[in-house]
């Protein structure tokens, strides 16, 4: 890398290091009273015994418009044994079943909706899928070589949709995404708006956006964020050309890196060290070059004119209230645009929402698939499958519930909004 761009290196550093410092300062405490074996001890327990990530479903693989191939399972319905028996008329196929397709975000995998995948195993027909680049899916071939592209959300709704033309080729779909899967989905109906109308019987939005991603201050002072975004692209781009180089440099910074992503993926106090130790591994198995890749296409995202497509199905806009990411006057925006959606905030909650309070999570895309006509109102998930020992409430709790918003879209109170 030539001088100059070292230069903007160490000024992006400048900036970063304001971001940083929160987190830091919790990091150096616990360096006077842990050691580093210990802590190094600790952590490789927690990817051993950690049951998060483990489920698998069928696998399959579809392949994108580049040739790309994008990694995905299907945990299928298991048929009720109570259910009536249905007559079938000679000759006449039995209806596809619901689909619901789960797409997750930026440097995560599938495995981000581990708890929800848990809860609705056998209820209902799942599909869940790692973008480009991320998780079991091979590198965006897109992006590759001297004359590669940048990733694009227009890719990536072309993704979505070769992934359902694999997966889930017909019958009904409710699609839900967290952040960048989230905008997955808007930019699948802004190219397929027909597939939406013919298919799409619900969708959520969990802690994403619709645009103006480049007005997000991350929690950082105006001119510390005003740094940031001058540089940051730039940046990104040199170090992804020396991958191996940061990738020591992740690995030596660890405790850092971990305090980073907790400041920046949670809210609670108290969140299990075993699930915060889980997010920290997915987000470290992302490549520095494909953060870079994927980084400047948040900027460039508006998919307000696209929400148009859900009007008339029931829609759930979820975020947590502490979410530095996206923060949830996006959600609020999605909700606005959609007004006949449900629009949950949940308390206490950051941007790995369906990790932190996924007893909640589960329970509001619960009540959308029985809107959706998913699963039956009795089929609806145990609370029992959540890793809280607190039982889940109904859709009818009061919306100062933490653990469960209340399913009213009145923006009044500090619950559901």
């Amino acid at each position: 890398m030539g001088d100059d761009t070292w230069r903007r290196a160490g000024w992006a550093g400048a900036a970063i290091g304001v971001l940083a410092a929160g987190a830091a300062a919790g990091v150096a405490i616990e360096r006077l009273t842990v050691g580093r074996s210990v802590r190094q001890k600790a952590r490789l327990a927690l990817d051993a015994e950690g049951p998060y990530g483990a489920l698998r479903g069928t696998p399959g693989k579809a392949a994108a418009d580049d040739g790309t191939a994008l990694y995905y399972e299907v945990d299928e319905a298991e048929p009720d044994p109570s259910a009536p028996r249905r007559r079938r008329l000679f000759g006449r196929r039995a209806p596809a079943p619901v689909t619901v397709v789960f797409s997750h975000g930026y440097c995560l995998n599938q495995d981000s909706w581990h708890f929800q995948r848990a809860a609705l195993r056998g209820l209902v027909r799942t599909v869940h899928w790692d973008q480009r680049s991320h998780g079991r899916s091979g590198p965006g071939l897109a992006q590759q070589g001297p004359d590669g592209v940048p990733v694009s959300m227009a890719q990536l709704g072309r993704d979505l949709k070769a992934v359902i033309d694999a997966a889930a080729p017909e019958g009904p779909l409710v699609l839900i995404g967290h952040s960048m899967g989230g905008m997955t989905i808007m930019e699948l109906a802004a190219q397929y708006p027909e597939l939406v109308r013919e298919r799409v019987v619900g969708v959520g939005f969990v802690g994403t956006s619709s645009g103006r991603l480049d007005e997000v201050s991350y929690g950082l002072p105006v001119a510390g964020v005003n740094a940031v975004r001058r540089v940051l692209p730039g940046v990104l781009r040199a170090l992804g050309s020396q991958a191996e180089l940061v990738e020591r440099g992740r690995r030596a910074t660890a405790d850092l890196f971990a305090g980073l992503i907790k400041k920046y993926s949670f809210s609670s106090k108290d969140v299990d060290p075993a699930v915060a130790r889980f997010a920290e591994r997915m987000i470290e198995s992302t490549p520095i070059d494909v953060v870079a890749a994927f980084y400047p296409a948040f900027a460039e995202h508006d998919g307000t004119a696209a929400l148009a497509a859900f009007r008339g199905i029931p829609v759930l806009a979820l975020a947590g209230d502490h979410d530095l990411v996206t923060p949830s006057a996006h959600t609020e925006v999605i909700a606005d645009l959609l007004p006949d959606a449900e629009l949950v905030i949940v308390p206490d909650a950051g941007h790995l929402v369906m990790l932190e309070h996924p007893e909640a999570v589960t329970d509001r895309i619960a009540d959308l698939l029985a809107r959706a006509g998913a699963v039956p109102v009795p089929g609806r998930p145990s609370p029992a499958a959540s890793p809280s020992p607190a039982a889940s409430p109904g859709p009818t709790t009061s919306p100062s519930s933490a653990a469960s918003p209340s399913p009213s879209p009145s923006r009044d109170g500090d619950g559901a909004r």
